[in-house]
């Protein structure tokens, strides 16, 4: 059953074949890319191109046939993509059928139909060349087909009824074909906000500018998070809807779209409108920018081919155009041609990118609502015209255009094949010297001329050096003249002190300064300065470290100050010790009474009493040695209060001192 079935159905389709190739469905003759009355939307293009039967998405009608003749560049294959195919179902699919046939090869795919429809949504085929054929009887119900077609150079290829949600990666890149602007499908959103991800993704493609419905094209987009709402627009010749929510959005990527500056306004004519109340309004051509409040550009009226021309200083790429109207007053201009010129002199029109004809574009339905327009191919110039062919009430406008600059490519030099050189054997005297642009040399004098600029050169090199050397010498002198003479920049010079001079430094001792104590002899070469008095020195304790000055016997310099304006942390600087206060006070004294004899040594006493004695403190470690009375005699530390006959002063060991002239400096009281 299945062979016989097999044989019926290769037999129906060699025998439609036949008919189709030799005689034409119902009789029709030839005529270019397609024939017959079943035919609807077509647009075919040497690289791409979409076809449907009639009424499509409608129900076909009966007994129709159509044949389209589709072809790509040689040496490619060519891609079918099924959309929609949506036939009556019968056995066979005799009723109704669609056949794909290589003419060349006598190859056929097909008949398909709804119960016997494609494998696959993209057919390869492995010809440039194919016929689609397409036959209906009487039926009842069916939609009908939709195809689309490419080279195998774009294997992404998509039918136009793809959408959005059919993808769930984030960045998509699809092949659209061309023809897709009229075929049903709905969009939602505009250019700037994105559109809706339910929306017919290569019609949305022709709405954003991106690719022209006439040639198809490569589209790049992403799909992001979705808005709550999406508005209308009229951009392109597509009418997009106002969308609700969704969960993503379809963003498209456009290159060189941005808004360009214009220099200059200009137009044809300018109408100066005189209200009724008798108030001059000026519609002059400055007010044609697209953000101006109030009211727009707007011509004479009456006037015959009125135009604007917007001056953008230099050459731009520009890709696109935005028009509005007179929103207050109701007037706009519905269609209008563009024409380009670099020097302002020569206009050439824009054709689009069939290159047919002068391309007109359509215009805007309302004065409130902006309209865009893309330019596909771009236009390359310094000065765009636009000109108004159809308008409501009166030629006003508002325009804008987008693009970017100029980027000058330069072409690829053609490659040239290098060949091997022969290298030249050197010889004693050179033949030939190659040319040095703006210097004309002498072939006999070139070499005395080289070695005199040599020499000149290394002469004023030399120069440079000995002088930058005779600087640097010179700079260095004055710095150690400076140091030696103790001055400091930018301080005047001060003469030293006796005071800081190592010489008037007190000998190295590691004793304390205690009272009373001894004079200590000096040598008759050491003098003391009468103005200053040297301080006491205080030992500090070995067993941890200081923050007074060490003694000089322990490796310490004192820092050598020559400027009082010398600050603190400059040299390693340490705390004096302050003096050693007497460990008694001396009461203020009182008037002395007649008859107080005065001992040699400044103490007074009463008459015919004994010398008082006053107790001493007690010697501290490393003390100056203990005090000499007269004659020599060593005295104790502390001596009692009783003193012998004869002023005798007894020690502890129980001998007696005779109190002589004393070299005490301090002289120590009894309380009262």
């Amino acid at each position: 059953m299945r062979t016989g079935g097999g044989a019926a159905r290769g037999a129906l389709a060699l025998a439609l074949l036949r008919r189709c190739l030799l005689l034409g469905p119902l009789g029709l003759r030839p005529a270019g890319g397609q024939d017959g009355d079943g035919c609807g939307h077509t647009l075919l293009t040497p690289h791409s191109g979409t076809l449907s039967s009639r009424n499509y998405p409608g129900t076909y009608p009966n007994h129709t046939a159509c044949r389209w003749r589709l072809s790509v560049p040689p040496g490619t294959s060519l891609l079918l993509a099924f959309g929609d195919v949506d036939l009556e179902p019968s056995e066979h699919c005799a009723h109704s059928s669609l056949l794909l046939a290589d003419p060349n090869t006598g190859t056929a795919y097909g008949p398909y139909c709804r119960n016997a429809g494609p494998a696959a949504p993209l057919l390869v085929t492995n010809s440039s060349a194919v016929t689609v054929l397409f036959n209906s009887t009487s039926h009842r119900s069916g939609r009908g087909l939709l195809l689309s077609y490419a080279s195998s150079q774009h294997p992404d290829l998509v039918s136009c009824l793809v959408r959005g949600t059919h993808y769930t990666q984030e960045h998509v890149s699809v092949y659209c074909p061309a023809g897709c602007k009229d075929i049903d499908g709905d969009i939602w959103g505009n250019p700037s906000q994105g559109y809706r991800d339910t929306s017919v993704l290569c019609k949305a493609a022709v709405h954003a500018g991106v690719i022209a419905d006439e040639l198809g094209g490569q589209v790049t987009l992403s799909r992001e998070k979705g808005i709550t709402l999406y508005e209308s627009a009229f951009a392109n010749g597509l009418h997009s809807k106002r969308g609700s929510l969704s969960e993503k959005r379809l963003i498209f990527h456009k290159a060189c779209s941005d808004a360009l500056d214009v220099a200059a306004f200009n137009a044809s004519s300018s109408w100066h409108e005189v209200d009724a109340l008798g108030q001059d309004r000026a519609w002059a051509a400055e007010r044609a920018a697209l953000g101006t409040a109030g009211h727009s550009w707007a011509a004479e009226p009456g006037s015959q081919g009125a135009w604007l021309e917007l001056d953008l200083g230099t050459r731009r790429n520009v890709t696109g155009i935005i028009t509005k109207g007179s929103e207050p007053y109701d007037y706009y201009v519905t269609s209008y041609r563009v024409s380009s010129s670099r020097d302002g002199k020569n206009w050439r029109p824009y054709r689009g990118s069939s290159g047919q004809g002068d391309k007109v574009f359509e215009g805007n339905a309302d004065s409130h609502g902006e309209v865009s327009n893309a330019f596909i191919p771009p236009i390359v110039a310094r000065y765009i015209r636009v000109t108004p062919q159809s308008w409501h009430q009166h030629v006003a406008l508002r325009v804008a255009l987008v693009g970017c600059q100029l980027v000058r490519v330069r072409a690829p030099r053609p490659y040239v094949p290098s060949f091997p050189k022969e290298v030249p054997v050197p010889t004693s005297h050179p033949t030939s010297y190659t040319s040095i642009p703006g210097v004309a040399l002498d072939p006999e004098k070139a070499g005395s001329t080289l070695l005199l600029m040599l020499l000149i050169g290394g002469f004023m090199l030399l120069c440079s050096s000995l002088l930058l050397l005779a600087f640097l010498c010179r700079r260095k002198r004055k710095l150690a003249a400076e140091l030696n003479s103790g001055s400091t920049k930018g301080y005047p010079k001060l003469e030293p002190s006796q005071v800081c001079s190592l010489q008037s430094l007190p000998p190295p001792s590691s004793v304390l300064a205690s009272f009373p104590t001894a004079a200590v002899p000096e040598h008759p070469s050491q003098t003391h300065s009468p103005e200053y008095a040297e301080p006491d020195l205080v030992q500090v304790s070995p067993a941890g470290p200081s923050t007074f000055k060490p003694l000089l016997d322990e490796g310490y310099t004192l820092p050598l100050v020559t400027n009082h304006y010398d600050v603190p942390g400059k040299y390693h600087e340490y705390a004096e010790p302050l003096p050693p206060e007497p460990e008694y006070a001396t009461p203020f004294g009182e008037p002395e009474p007649t008859g107080i004899r005065r001992s040699p040594c400044g103490i007074t006493g009463f008459p015919g009493s004994p010398m008082m004695r006053y107790d001493a403190p007690p010697q501290r470690p490393g003390e100056l040695p203990p005090l000499r009375g007269l004659g020599g005699a060593r005295m104790g530390p502390r001596a009692e209060r009783t003193a012998g006959p004869g002023g005798d002063v007894p020690s502890p060991e129980g001998s007696h001192r005779q109190l002589g002239v004393c070299p005490l400096s301090h002289v120590y009281h009894d309380a009262l």
